[in-house]
Order: C-alpha cells, then sequence, then structure tokens
C-alpha cells in the first residue's frame, strides 16, 4: 500500500541524492518501530530503485531478550528474502558512547566485508530534536547541535576490520523529517509488530530522560511543535556548519605547516590567523589540536591556543593532553 510516507521519501532520496539507485544497502534495524518502519519503506521502493537490500542486527546484550530480538528480526529477514547480518557483543558496553563506538564499528566492518555501499539508519525527527537538546545541554558548539546530520562517512580505524583499511562507507539517516509519532503510526497500519526495548524505559539514561521528561515539559509548558522546531534548528546549522568547514580548511591550509611530517610538531602563522573571523580562528585551533591531541578537545584547551594569537612572544601554554606544549615564536605558535 502505497501512503504519504512514501511519497515523502521517495521525493527526500530524489531531493538529497541520499541513496543513488542499484547500490547495496545495509539497514541496521532493531526491531523497534523508528528501524520497521524504515526497513518496509525502503522494500517497498525498491522496485522504483532497484536497490539490493540486506538487514543487520547489533545485539549489546544489554537486554535478558535481546537474542530472542535478533531471532525476530533474523524471522522478518526471511520472510522478506533478504540476507541477514547479526553480531553480539563480546564485552557488554558499559556506556551508551561505548555501545554506539561499538555498533558503528561493527556497522563498518560488515558494510566493508560484503562491499555495501551504504549503512541506513531510522534515525528520526524526534531523535534530531532529543540529540540537540542532549549535545546543548553538554556545552557542545554547533557542531554538537547539528550531530544528526542526512548523511556523512563512516569513518573508523577498526581492529575489527579485516584489513588496516579505513571503512569508508556512508551512514545515511533519510527519516529526518518523519516524527516518531509517524513511525508508529505507520507500524500500526502495516501490521509490523514492534519489539519493545526496555531499555527505553530505563531514566538511567540522560537520553531516556530528554525523551519521557524534558520534551513532553516542554511541549506542554512552552511551545506544542518545540519538537519540530528544535529539528528545523537542527538543519539550519547543518548548512551553516558545512559552509564554515569549507572556510576553515581553506584557512588551515594557508596557516598551518607539518615540521618534519609530524602531527604532533607544526607551527601556525599567527599573523594571518590574526585576520580571520573569531569563529573561524576558533574551528582552526580545534582542528589543530585534534590532530595534535588525537581526541577532540574542550572548550577550555582551544581558548589556551585562541589566547596564543594575540599573546606576547615566548607565552605558552602548559602541556595539552598527550604532553604537547604550544608557544609564541614571533610570528609563529609552535608545538613541540
Amino acid at each position: 500500500m502505497w501512503t504519504l510516507l512514501h511519497s515523502q521519501l521517495h521525493r527526500t532520496l530524489r531531493t538529497r541524492q541520499l541513496l543513488p539507485a542499484s547500490q547495496r544497502l545495509l539497514v541496521a534495524v532493531s526491531g523497534g518501530q523508528d528501524s520497521l518502519c524504515l526497513i518496509k519503506l525502503l522494500l517497498d521502493l525498491q522496485p522504483k530503485w532497484q536497490w539490493q537490500i540486506a538487514i543487520v542486527y547489533c545485539d549489546h546484550c544489554w537486554r535478558s531478550d535481546s537474542q530472542v530480538n535478533g531471532d525476530y528480526i533474523e524471522q522478518l529477514a526471511q520472510t522478506w528474502q533478504i540476507k541477514f547480518y547479526r553480531e553480539t557483543a563480546e564485552v557488554i558496553p558499559k556506556t551508551e558512547a561505548a555501545a554506539r563506538q561499538w555498533r558503528y564499528q561493527v556497522l563498518s566492518q560488515i558494510a566493508q566485508n560484503h562491499h555495501f555501499s551504504y549503512v541506513v539508519t531510522g534515525h528520526t525527527k524526534s531523535d534530531r530534536a532529543e540529540t540537540l537538546l542532549y549535545n546543548l545541554i553538554r556545552g557542545s558548539g554547533a557542531d554538537g547541535l547539528q550531530a544528526l546530520t542526512w548523511q556523512r562517512p563512516l569513518l573508523l580505524e577498526s581492529p575489527l576490520l579485516e584489513t588496516n583499511l579505513m571503512a569508508s562507507i556512508q551512514l545515511v539517516r533519510p527519516l529526518l523529517e518523519i516524527s516518531r509519532e509517524q513511525t508508529g503510526q505507520f507500524c500500526q497500519e502495516n501490521n509490523l509488530k514492534i519489539w519493545v526495548d526496555t531499555t527505553n524505559n530505563d531514566l538511567h539514561y540522560a537520553r531516556n530522560r530528554i525523551r519521557q521528561e524534558l520534551l513532553p515539559y516542554l511541549q506542554t509548558h512552552f511551545n506544542p511543535q518545540v519538537e519540530s522546531h528544535l529539528a528545523q534548528t537542527a538543519e539550519l546549522l547543518r548548512a551553516e556548519v558545512d559552509y564554515l568547514d569549507s572556510l576553515t580548511e581553506t584557512l588551515f591550509q594557508q596557516v598551518v605547516f607539518l615540521e618534519n611530517n609530524s602531527q604532533n610538531s607544526l607551527k601556525i602563522n599567527r599573523l594571518i590567523l590574526r585576520q580571520a573571523h573569531e569563529a573561524l580562528q576558533r574551528r582552526v585551533c580545534r582542528k589543530v589540536l585534534q590532530q595534535v591531541m588525537s581526541t577532540t578537545p574542550n572548550f577550555e584547551q582551544i581558548e589556551k591556543l585562541i589566547f596564543l594569537i594575540s599573546a606576547p612572544n615566548r607565552s605558552q601554554t602548559d602541556p595539552f593532553p598527550g604532553g604537547a606544549m604550544a608557544r609564541v615564536d614571533r610570528d609563529w605558535i609552535v608545538f613541540d
């Protein structure tokens, strides 16, 4: 049965050029309403797009019924006559962040080993709103607030991969204009049995508190359309971050030079950087620290480096994580 949701997704895929025709798609399915809605929509659209579709289920072993949950997804794959992959965590992830990292490593591995060009997930407009709030509370800048983008390269140097190559797969989220309410209604209309994940009710997790307590409070007391408006804000920020990223890369190439081809020994032309807008100065400094520290720097670390742009000669920072220190040497900021 062709519905308005089919038309909406078909139009989104064409307009945003997310999943080209005749590609191999690896679809992450948990059994929840969002992923079930996603896989059913893609299967219904398959005759128009000629994709080769497979399902993957990642078992974090957080729930006693997680294996039976996987069996249910496998039965669905058999019913739809599509390939099914399952990966079970050998070490149970202790945090949401660890689970997410393991999950993307698994997706990257399977996609790489079985030649899938795209990994597709069922993140919705509701997830986008929740992620914006989650990252705002944590103090993220624009990059974090727009974190759930339509697509991005799935680049992970994973020990799970069969080769030493980095996985270069597109991670695509085609449901970002569709709400969780819509996916639930779609599953009901199509008689799709939703597998209830009991961990979604555990208020120990911050995202669950945002979903079950904060967003309903904002909807009741501030704006009934807050979810849609937050998702719109994330979309506006996505375009602005893309633009700033392009400007940052150009400036980075002009002011940053490697010493002896070492990421930990580089210098920055602070005369040129001083003339740039503060927003670009901060983004260049963050990009430098990401290379020096091999991790994401925090606000205070970036500000320490920003200070050196206009600081007196021989000024220096205290060591960054990993031991690198930045100092002013006349027209340059030097790491050593």
